[in-house]
């Protein structure tokens, strides 16, 4: 079997070590001097763009507000105009009267090329579009020199994780801070097991399921006058070219834990899924359901499990077999490790944690506040967000896969040239109505 470049490759605790300086744990990595820094603004301001209106990029925004008494909002963009006025609205009224929100008509855009116009305007930008822009988006904003947080995950495709890695290059380069949402590196109870894997005191991972379990998510219903494109766009949790199936959009967030723990990315992996339940016309053509099997440089298996089926079993969290023990950790700010006698090595329950998806921020403005560069986490991001695409591979195709093999394809699902919704769409439906969908042992990954 074909293994990934060893040179490539990270033992456990130097990849948690570095980690752990990436995730922002007060490690300096470099100073900005104040002379150069990315974010000064008029009178100190931090200027602030929105890009993906939506309620992620709402709460987002709102969170970049709360991180530092500085921060004002100057500018959105977005292709849906009620999308950009109803967040506009909904953060205009959350901080009436307190000077944050500085949009105005002049600094809302709507074109398909508008985020270029944001970004502009601002000294931090906020990447939160449907996650297939995501590698344009970004790429833009680090050449234009400013800080980023983007959601995950930050690409759907593979010719967008070497277009994120190579801006992730850049943005270090030229010192920008940049945090990718996957805020469990920024929740206590994940990190405090990370830094006990890191000091050796659970010994090393042999072996680990994670999971997102869960009904399911929205639809949108198509409407008569909307061309495919904006149907899509609309409903883009159901194409893989714009969303990457929920194995990418949500579970990408357990299998960056795998990642996180083990301190590698997997060598190969293997796996089934399909469409079970959710198959109507408004489901688009993504799976339901995902398992794979990741092997990793140790020999180390995680089985990854995700589902969208309404009726089942929900779960959502990561376990690990350890030398010493078991860990399970949740996002409920739960983490519980035992020892194979039963004895209890760890029972953390951080009910007043702060909350993760704020921590994210706090840290990011802080870094920017301060003119340091300690965030990094453009190539985390992408690894992970890879991770789950060679899952997706493996589902779609029924092969084995390895991670080298995946990374030298060309595969694109996302066009680069949208300029309206009049433009033809990426997948078109059949003549009834319904989409192409993977079948394994017949699509080609």
């Amino acid at each position: 079997m074909k293994t990934s470049n060893p040179s490539n490759l990270k033992t456990r605790r130097e990849f948690l070590e570095a980690s752990a300086k990436i995730a922002g744990t007060g490690v300096l990595l470099s100073t900005l001097p104040i002379s150069v820094s990315a974010y000064a603004g008029a009178a100190g301001e931090i200027k602030v763009a929105l890009v993906g209106c939506g309620g992620r990029g709402t709460g987002a925004a709102a969170q970049a507000i709360e991180a530092d008494s500085d921060v004002r909002l100057v500018a959105m963009a977005d292709v849906f105009a009620d999308r950009l006025e109803n967040s506009y609205q909904n953060l205009s009224k959350k901080y009436e009267g307190k000077g944050k929100v500085l949009v105005n008509d002049a600094s809302k855009f709507t074109d398909f090329d508008g985020y270029k116009k944001a970004i502009d305007m601002a000294d931090v930008v906020i990447l939160t579009t449907p996650p297939g822009f995501r590698p344009l988006h970004f790429e833009y904003a680090v050449q234009q020199g400013k800080h980023v947080f983007m959601e995950k995950p930050v690409a759907t495709d593979v010719v967008g994780i070497k277009r994120v890695l190579e801006a992730g290059k850049l943005a270090r380069k030229k010192k920008l801070n940049v945090v990718v949402g996957l805020q469990r590196h920024y929740q206590k109870n994940y990190r405090t097991v990370e830094n006990m894997l890191k000091e050796g005191s659970l010994g090393d991972i042999v072996s680990g399921q994670v999971y997102w379990n869960s009904a399911g998510v929205w639809t949108r219903p198509r409407k008569p006058a909307q061309t495919e494109l904006e149907y899509q766009m609309l409903n883009w949790y159901y194409f893989t070219w714009i969303c990457g199936d929920h194995i990418l959009e949500q579970h990408i967030h357990n299998i960056d834990v795998a990642n996180w723990y083990i301190g590698a990315n997997p060598v190969s992996a293997q796996g089934m899924g399909g469409r079970q339940t959710r198959t109507g016309k408004d489901h688009g053509h993504i799976f339901d359901h995902h398992f794979v099997e990741f092997v990793y440089p140790e020999g180390q298996v995680i089985s990854s499990q995700c589902r969208h089926q309404r009726g089942c079993m929900n779960r959502v969290e990561e376990v690990f077999q350890t030398t010493k023990g078991q860990i399970t950790v949740n996002s409920g700010n739960r983490s519980l490790i035992k020892a194979y006698n039963g004895q209890s090595i760890l029972d953390y329950k951080g009910e007043n944690d702060i909350n993760p998806y704020q921590q994210e921020h706090n840290e990011l403005f802080a870094a920017i506040k301060a003119g340091e560069h300690r965030l990094d986490n453009a190539e985390y991001g992408a690894n992970s967000t890879m991770t789950a695409i060679l899952g997706r591979m493996a589902t779609y195709s029924g092969q084995q896969i390895t991670w080298d093999e995946a990374m030298a394809t060309d595969l694109e699902l996302v066009p680069d040239n949208l300029s309206s919704f009049n433009d033809e769409a990426p997948i078109l439906p059949n003549d009834d109505g319904t989409y192409p969908v993977a079948v394994p042992g017949k699509t080609r990954f």
